[in-house]
């Protein structure tokens, strides 16, 4: 409470009066957290349990090691310009990248298949 000219002036009343810890201020708008589209597929990817050899191989020759979009731009010997990695803006990439890695884990474990020939 700060008081001026015999007024007083409550600062709760102007800090997001009503918001909760689910909603959030869009502009001068109230709004709830938007529910994701893709968990769902993440669960699902993220349930995914390898139990055969084949699939595990599929998984690790199909889903790449490295960024396959991150390249150097080299002209005359010389590297003028770099393309970053952008596998970070898939969505799903952690997912995809966890699948790869239990599918390699099978190979190894499970399988005793020597997986360098998947880095």
């Amino acid at each position: 409470m700060l008081e001026t000219n015999n007024q007083n002036i409550y600062f709760p009343a102007f800090v997001n009066p009503g918001v909760g810890n689910e909603e959030t201020v869009n502009g001068n708008h109230l709004a709830k957290p938007k529910s994701d589209l893709l968990q769902p597929l993440r669960d699902w990817l993220d349930s995914l349990d390898i139990q055969n050899r084949k699939l595990a191989r599929f998984i690790a020759q199909t889903i790449p090691a490295q960024c396959p979009f991150e390249r150097d731009i080299v002209l005359f010997n010389r590297k003028i310009a770099h393309i970053p990695p952008l596998c970070k803006l898939n969505p799903l990439y952690d997912q995809f990248v966890g699948l790869r890695f239990r599918a390699l884990c099978y190979l190894a474990d499970v399988c005793g298949e020597d997986i360098r020939s998947y880095c």
